[in-house]
């Protein structure tokens, strides 16, 4: 690191993080003939991208065209506008449907960056005019990690929920299969364990997969292609503030190994190093109450907010603070960071309850939704929802995942570990001694499950039409009728599990113009300085339309954040440069 420093201090970009979308803006930086750095305070890259789906919303992308299907801006683009509603800005909007498709498209050519469409997985909000049914997600194929050689072991490891047995590694489109029971289910978990169990040498290795899918598979390749290009990309580098000249960004100060260095940026500096979720300070300044840093999905000690800090220090306006990319999130002991509960909840069987065992939405809406309610509710009945509890009974655990407990006809209970119980899960051979352990009013959860197993019979949710639109019905389970996300609460034991308010990355923060910029209260763009992903304001608004709609624009904005300091960004002189430090 010390002769790296010494031999070169300078470059053209500097990208603060190593997520998909810093990484992606520094590839295509380097594509354009720029010298590019990457800075990264973990002692791993990929952040919070590398223990994600993976999955980008792209709206009409060339893999579904591909497959024949029909979708276009003007569709894209009123879906867009019906789903930002007042929060959507149409420059930034229009920014990212003219430039979605032409990023992976490019990506494609030009890298190691594989995708596959995702043809069955439905926008999250159905209803609304412009959705389709499937076809704008895009899920990364399969990569194969020894292409990394040494840098395998910086890689940030893929959260032990999105990987077969803890260990096998599968796309969406395989685990929607097996969650949803599809035809050929089973055979493809054999095929895919027989890959696995065959690959020996890997395995004298490592106990983990050779190949790397969703997040992790995104997060992989665009290290490799970086590789080949010669990107540096240095750990354990913490940044501490930008430089600024004549209200110019001209670079970064770094502290690594104890020592504060000067990194100095000819045209620009990128932000790509997430969100505020990891700070509890600014989680209580900004988000709704109660809230906690370890309810977050994220890495811990990263997404701090650096970026958020140095950026209203150098004048910018913010946007969309008290939002994040909600997720509902279970505890396990031992394990660094919680779950994050995204498919399970739409499975036949499980409802979701408050304290006074009501409840109080529809448990297989899109995760950003459910926990919105969550705390709307909690508002609502003075502090009865956060956390909530998810109730199923004996036939569900045989049959169904939910969190770390994989369907008890592979993991029985006398196969979990011991501590999980009272703390994972709770467990009582009846629903009043299932709701004394949980705190939960059993008059009350008697009531609701009396009132599902009727919406089980007729297949309708009169409270909250669960099962009742294409999204829902994605996770529900093809084989149950009339409603593949209900079915009755009655064979004990019964189990409890809590959820609670978590998320994936906070969805405040910098204010960015349809170019990247990071602008001022008065729209002006602070010359010099790029903010993508969770570090900046969503362009999405407060909502979430599809799977990928975090990763789609954090990779998109990071396109169009490098070729605009190609193509528009002065190059800061030399004595400017000097003057700075």
């Amino acid at each position: 690191m010390t002769a790296q420093v010494q031999s070169q201090s300078s470059y053209d970009v500097i990208v603060v993080g190593s997520g998909a979308g810093a990484m992606t803006s520094a590839l295509f930086a380097a594509d354009q003939g720029l010298s590019v750095l990457i800075v990264e305070k973990s002692n791993q890259y990929g952040g919070t991208s590398a223990i994600s789906g993976g999955g980008i919303w792209i709206p009409n992308n060339h893999y579904f065209k591909a497959k024949g299907g029909h979708d276009s801006p003007e569709l894209s683009m009123q879906y867009l506008k019906a789903a930002t509603g007042e929060h959507g800005d149409e420059a930034r909007l229009q920014a990212y449907l003219d430039n979605a498709a032409p990023m992976i498209k490019a990506l494609t050519h030009t890298s190691r960056v594989r995708y596959a469409v995702a043809e069955k997985y439905p926008d999250y909000y159905p209803h609304l005019p412009g959705a389709l049914p499937g076809g704008r997600t895009l899920d990364p194929e399969l990569f194969d990690t020894s292409l990394l050689g040494d840098e395998l072991a910086n890689l940030r490891k893929p959260s032990p929920s999105t990987l077969l047995m803890g260990r096998i590694a599968w796309t969406a489109r395989d685990a929607h299969t097996a969650m949803a029971r599809s035809f050929g289910w089973q055979w493809l978990i054999f095929k895919l364990m027989a890959r696995y169990k065959l690959d020996f040498k890997w395995r004298r290795k490592s106990k983990f997969d050779r190949r790397a899918a969703l997040g992790s598979s995104l997060v992989a390749s665009l290290r490799r292609s970086l590789m080949d290009r010669n990107v540096p990309l240095w750990l354990n580098t913490d940044f501490e503030e930008l430089l600024v000249d004549d209200q110019r960004v001209t670079g970064i100060k770094v502290r690594s190994a104890g020592n504060l260095l000067t990194l100095k940026a000819r045209r620009g500096v990128i932000f790509g190093s997430g969100g505020f979720e990891q700070n509890q300070a600014l989680r209580e300044q900004f988000l709704p109450q109660p809230t906690r840093a370890s309810w977050s999905a994220t890495p811990p000690g990263n997404n701090t907010g650096a970026a958020l800090q140095a950026g209203l220090k150098a004048g910018a306006a913010t946007a969309l603070m008290d939002w994040a990319w909600w997720a509902p999130t279970i505890a396990v002991p031992g394990e660094e960071k919680p779950r994050g509960v995204f498919a399970e909840r739409a499975f036949p069987g499980a409802i979701v309850v408050n304290s006074l065992g009501h409840r109080f939405v529809n448990e297989a809406a899109p995760y950003l939704e459910f926990v919105d309610a969550m705390y709307k509710d909690n508002l609502k009945t003075g502090g009865r929802s956060v956390p909530a509890w998810v109730i199923f009974d004996g036939h569900f655990r045989f049959h169904y995942a939910m969190g770390p407990l994989m369907p008890a006809q592979v993991a029985p209970d006398s196969r979990l570990r011991k501590e999980w119980l009272n703390t994972v899960y709770w467990k009582a051979d009846s629903l009043e001694a299932l709701a004394a352990q949980i705190g939960v009013d059993a008059q009350g959860l008697g009531d609701t499950v009396q009132k599902i197993n009727h919406y089980a019979q007729t297949g309708e949710d009169l409270d909250f039409a669960r099962g009742g639109n294409v999204f829902d019905r994605y996770y529900g389970d093809s084989n149950i009728t009339p409603n593949p996300c209900l079915a009755p609460i009655r064979k004990g034991p019964f189990y409890a599990m809590r959820l609670d308010a978590g998320d994936i990355g906070t969805k405040g923060g910098l204010l960015t113009n349809q170019h990247a910029q990071v602008v001022r209260a008065d729209g002006q763009p602070i010359a010099g300085l790029y903010a993508i992903g969770n570090c900046s304001a969503s362009v999405m608004g407060t909502s979430y339309p599809g799977a990928g709609g975090t990763l789609g624009p954090a990779m998109t904005f990071g396109y169009i954040a490098a070729h605009h300091i190609a193509r528009h960004a002065p190059v800061a002189s030399a004595a400017k440069a000097e003057a700075a430090v």
